[in-house]
């Protein structure tokens, strides 16, 4: 008795009712519905599964919490109308930090009028002939003059790149070689002039604070004096060529230490992120005039990119806002774009000049992919609900087909009944 009862109560809560074999109807538009709910589950199914398997990026943003970094500039600018001796590249931040006239990993290349590289013949046979006429006209113990400029540790100049330094050093400008002993012997100013038609290609990587701070591509060497930075304009203006600023920045992008090692992970997260072109790469800046000045607003992003598999890399983003000044104008007002009279009170000088900005927000990608248990979820409410669906519709087309029936065969059979009777 207690068994029937253990039964009963089961019995009783049970949420799958049968139907008897005997009263099941099976019909051709039952079947044709289970037909097309296979392929609907199999087809959702088959999309579920390449979701699953599909890795997505999800994107958050943090604060930037790291301290003490340094940054690496790759660099990339052609100025097809300034000869390398009148490229000066410095570098200042906020924090005061000043590089002059940057020469460590920055390579300057001499381009013809047409663009090419100088071949190295010619920079061979040049250099040669230089040494040549230092070695026969100087003897072993000869002590150049610095004429009146700060002598480097040594207490002479037997160059004339010496020389000039050692007037920069003073806060004098560099203005007749002709007249320097060590300039003379080396054919300094022949060396120049045969250069002056000539453009330059700089490029190279530069190491600068994680602070704001610029990149100065300037004419001339650069100086201090009196706690400002100057640049020696002398041979710039009276060179007596049409030089001019206009140039195309091939490249420029802010990269981390740690992207020099990761190279493979740098190009693979590049690829996915689309910075394979940065927003500078290719641009060109035309000049008017010899008194051009370009700027360039760079905001610069932290980005870290973690892949799948736990391996991650850093790298930085920026944008760009470029702005243009014609500083032969000087101070006068001038009409300026949207028509009203503009006069721009700070001083300038040609050159481009790139002056980037940190931002203390850090951009995190992280690769994720959907887990087993949500596929599982998924792929039972595809085939609850295709079903479920199918059951409803299957019912209400049997029961709309059942009553037409009805409805068709009532009056038909009353009248042929009749008709017998009669």
């Amino acid at each position: 008795m207690a068994k029937g009862l253990f039964n009963g109560a089961f019995k009783g809560i049970d949420a799958f009712g049968k139907t008897m074999d005997d009263v099941k109807v099976k019909t051709r538009t039952g079947g044709l519905l289970t037909m097309l709910s296979a392929a609907l589950i199999l087809a959702f199914t088959f999309i579920e599964f390449i979701d699953y398997r599909r890795v997505y990026v999800d994107t958050s943003v943090l604060v930037d919490r790291s301290r003490g970094e340094k940054l690496t500039v790759v660099l990339n600018v052609t100025f097809p109308k300034v000869p390398c001796y009148l490229v000066s590249l410095d570098v200042t931040d906020i924090s005061g930090d000043l590089q002059l006239d940057v020469s460590h990993n920055i390579a300057k290349t001499r381009l013809t009028s047409a663009g090419l590289p100088v071949p190295a013949a010619l920079k061979s046979s040049a250099l040669k002939s230089e040494l040549d006429m230092t070695v026969s006209t100087r003897g072993p113990d000869y002590c150049g003059s610095c004429y009146g400029g700060i002598e480097p540790p040594t207490g002479c100049c037997n160059t004339c790149e010496e020389v000039r330094q050692s007037y920069l050093n003073r806060g004098w400008s560099f203005g007749n070689p002709d007249a320097i002993e060590q300039c003379v012997g080396e054919h300094w100013t022949e060396k120049i002039q045969a250069q002056s038609s000539e453009g330059c290609n700089v490029a190279g990587r530069i190491k600068v604070n994680k602070v704001v701070g610029n990149i100065l591509i300037s004419p001339g060497k650069s100086f201090q004096q009196s706690g400002y930075n100057t640049n020696e304009l002398v041979s710039y203006l009276r060179d007596g060529e049409p030089h001019h600023w206009g140039h195309t920045v091939e490249h420029l992008a802010f990269e981390t230490s740690e992207e020099e090692y990761k190279v493979p992970l740098k190009e693979d997260m590049k690829k996915k992120l689309g910075m394979l072109v940065q927003p500078l790469d290719r641009h060109f800046a035309h000049a008017r005039n010899s008194h051009f000045m370009f700027q360039y607003f760079l905001k610069v992003v932290a980005t870290r990119y973690h892949f799948l598999d736990g391996k991650y890399v850093r790298t930085h983003q920026y944008s760009v806002t470029t702005y243009e000044r014609d500083l032969s104008t000087g101070a006068n007002p001038q009409l300026n774009a949207q028509g009203l009279m503009a006069s721009r009170g700070m001083p300038g000088q040609p050159g481009a000049y790139f002056n980037f900005e940190i931002s203390p927000m850090l951009v995190v990608h992280r690769e994720q992919r959907q887990s087993f248990a949500h596929f599982l979820t998924s792929t039972c409410a595809i085939v609850g609900g295709v079903l479920t669906i199918a059951a409803l519709l299957d019912s209400v087309l049997f029961s709309a087909t059942k009553a037409l029936k009805k409805g068709g065969t009532g009056p038909t059979s009353g009248i042929g009944l009749s008709g017998k009777l009669m």
